[in-house]
């Protein structure tokens, strides 16, 4: 293996240095030859200015530091959704003890596909050497985001020369899907009757008697709902709360296909809608799982648990559309982990013979099929068609051409 030295490169020095040094010389050659106070006293200056200069160059804001707080608009606590806004502070301190007139502040904002938005603002530090940058990031879109190094830009008070620093000030966030309120999803009722009288379903999921932990207690609630107990032990009122009648499993299926897809617009309102599900199912105790099927099928199994629930929307934060593999393959592939007799809920813009063999397949594995047709740009007409096909075949199905109306279609407003 043939090793190859590399020689170092000494730091090229800027026009302006070279012009102080040529100054300096002349100074200097000016006092051997000329002497007097006069010749002195230039020579004074230019090395004070000199010193001046490389201290800056050396304590100013080339070793720079700082920390970054992020703080969102957000209604939903500490969780991110597309539409929100991220407030950042930057605080950065100089060492040393020489003053600055300004730092000029560029940061850069970076999404896991690949695009970037760039933020600069000039900052005006204190006698101690400190000072702090606050802005606000646009609406944010579905993603993961960070912020690369933060590069900072100063002069000295003369203007002489540019010094620049870098900072290395970690932010790191995650925006979760946009989604809406869905008040009720007709789908239970509607099977309940489809599939017979051994499932029984109603609008609000009934409580048994079997206790399943304590809760806050909420104005209205019955007398014999008090947990006295925990009432006594934490000094606030709490109630008792109660397991709910069982429900069959649902597994919401997304397409991730490119092909498939118009736009990523198209994309993004799939994305929604299935994430506007998640929270409904979580909302109502319902076993809600996720399969994406792509180049191979990832599955989340239904379940209960908040946080099961919150690994499905995160997986989606980071989702792409894939142009390998196909759909029947990626939902086969999974399969397995689908419990039986579950809803199968296929959440994708096929209106062809893909979507009903798909269907179809579903339905001769013991599951009850619906699709939720995402058919944003799609004439009325042909997702009419569409529906009534599925209506005729006994698969429930659901048009969404934008995101505001998916609470009244899935409520049964529209079909």
């Amino acid at each position: 293996m043939k090793i190859v030295k590399r020689k170092r490169r000494l730091p090229r020095l800027s026009g302006r240095i070279w012009l102080l040094m040529v100054i300096w010389v002349v100074c200097l050659l000016y006092l051997l030859f000329q002497g007097g106070k006069t010749s002195v006293m230039l020579l004074s200056m230019v090395t004070l200015l000199g010193i001046y200069l490389w201290i800056v160059g050396l304590s100013g804001v080339r070793r720079v530091q700082g920390s970054r707080q992020l703080s969102q608009s957000s209604e939903f606590g500490e969780l991110l959704h597309a539409g929100d806004q991220v407030h950042v502070k930057l605080s950065v301190s100089l060492p040393g003890f020489l003053p600055l007139p300004y730092i000029i502040i560029r940061e850069v904002l970076k999404r896991h596909t690949g695009e970037s938005w760039s933020f600069e603002d000039s900052v005006i530090p204190n006698m101690k050497g400190s000072g702090q940058l606050a802005f606000q990031t646009p609406a944010l879109e579905r993603g993961s985001y960070y912020f690369a190094e933060t590069e900072c830009v100063s002069e000295d008070i003369f203007g002489l020369l540019e010094h620049k620093g870098r900072l290395n000030a970690p932010g790191e966030f995650r925006v979760l899907p946009r989604t809406v309120f869905i008040p009720y999803w007709q789908l239970n009722d509607r099977r309940s009757r489809m599939s017979g009288p051994q499932t029984v379903q109603t609008r609000t999921r009934r409580e048994t008697t079997q206790i399943n932990g304590v809760r806050d207690y909420v104005y209205g609630d019955r007398f014999s709902r008090i947990h006295w107990n925990a009432t006594a032990r934490t000094g606030s009122w709490k109630s008792k709360e109660f397991e709910h009648e069982t429900v069959p499993k649902t597994m919401l299926v997304l397409d991730i296909h490119t092909k498939h897809y118009v736009n990523a617009d198209q994309f993004e309102l799939a994305i929604s809608s299935i994430a506007s599900l998640l929270e409904y199912g979580g909302r109502e105790r319902m076993g809600v799982g996720l399969c994406t099927a792509g180049e191979t099928g990832t599955v989340f199994q239904p379940s209960e648990q908040m946080m099961e629930r919150q690994r499905m929307m995160h997986h989606l934060v980071d989702i792409h559309t894939t142009s390998q593999g196909s759909l029947m393959a990626a939902v086969e592939s999974g399969v397995r982990q689908f419990p039986q007799g579950c809803y199968f809920v296929l959440i994708s813009p096929l209106k062809d013979h893909q979507a009903l063999e798909l269907l179809r397949w579903a339905d001769t594995r013991g599951m009850t099929p619906c699709h939720v047709y995402i058919g944003e740009g799609s004439s009325e007409g042909q997702a009419k068609e569409w529906m009534s096909m599925l209506r005729t075949r006994g698969i429930q199905g659901y048009h969404v051409p934008s995101l505001e109306e998916l609470p009244a279609i899935m409520g049964g407003g529209t079909l």
